[in-house]
């Protein structure tokens, strides 16, 4: 459902892909099955440089706090130097190693995540109601 309201705003969304993992957990003295995001970065990193080749814009935004990113942005400042990247850093995500790399970024607030969500009821542009869930 999130992701079809996503879209209605003409969200694309890239999906992950998780990878089954065990883990022991320390607390309960046994072994879980987990899932780890894969690729993640990667695909981030990829659609920025595509983005700037085929000069779909001028500023790119990427909200993310992993420093697994800084490689493929240090090369797309170095070949598309008149682009811009700004990093918007999620809920107590700071990261100072991203925020010197462009100079560029913005810190969202807990205030700003409830200030921006969705209404309860959102109506897509084909008539669907998409119902947000309560503990939302």
């Amino acid at each position: 459902m999130l992701l079809r309201a996503l879209r209605s705003t003409g969200v694309e969304e890239i999906l992950a892909r998780f990878k089954p993992k065990e883990i022991f957990c320390t607390h309960c003295k046994k072994i879980i099955k987990r899932h780890e995001e894969k690729e993640s970065d990667v695909a981030m990193s990829c659609k920025l440089l595509e983005v700037f080749y085929n000069d779909e814009c001028d500023t790119v935004v990427l909200i993310t706090g992993d420093t697994d990113i800084a490689p493929a942005v240090r090369t797309a400042l170095k070949l598309f130097p008149s682009k811009n990247i700004i990093f918007g850093f999620p809920y107590k995500r700071k990261n100072k190693e991203l925020a010197t790399l462009t100079g560029k970024y913005f810190k969202i607030s807990k205030e700003q995540i409830v200030r921006h969500q969705f209404p309860s009821v959102l109506t897509t542009s084909s008539g669907e109601k998409l119902v947000k869930p309560s503990n939302w």
